[in-house]
């Protein structure tokens, strides 16, 4: 298993931003920019953390040099079942460099968005402190 898998699947936030590198770039399911930076990605990460209920990863897919993965899941968002999938890049160290989200149903990505976007102020909070 994973370490990042392994981290999520613990609920440890401290252990996932541990394996985020400081220039991550993090595309969301349902923003139209990606976000760059550790500070911001963790306090997205832990908004995620905060709203996925029953979340569950069900594959890991690996490249064979490493650097890649991805990880497909099952959640609930506010009474939704979401599907998707984090795909990973591995910068030399280890570090994640570039995360993106996918998800599905549209229904389900639109219930991610309102529960995320309640998060928003606080995610920024977060991460202007770190």
């Amino acid at each position: 298993m994973h370490p990042f898998r392994k981290a999520v699947e613990n609920r440890d936030p401290s252990a996932v931003a541990a394996l985020l590198a400081d220039d991550v770039v993090f595309t969301s399911p349902v923003a139209f920019k990606p976000y760059v930076g550790k500070p911001i990605t963790a306090a997205i990460l832990r908004g995620v953390l905060r709203v996925f209920e029953d979340f569950t990863y069900v594959r890991e897919i690996a490249n064979p040099d490493g650097r890649d993965h991805a990880l497909v899941f099952t959640a609930t968002v506010n009474g939704r079942q979401i599907q998707g999938c984090d795909f990973l890049h591995f910068d030399e160290d280890g570090r994640i460099d570039d995360f993106t989200v996918m998800v599905r149903p549209l229904s389900a990505a639109q219930a991610l968005a309102e529960a995320m976007g309640a998060q928003f102020d606080r995610i920024a909070r977060e991460a202007a402190e770190e």
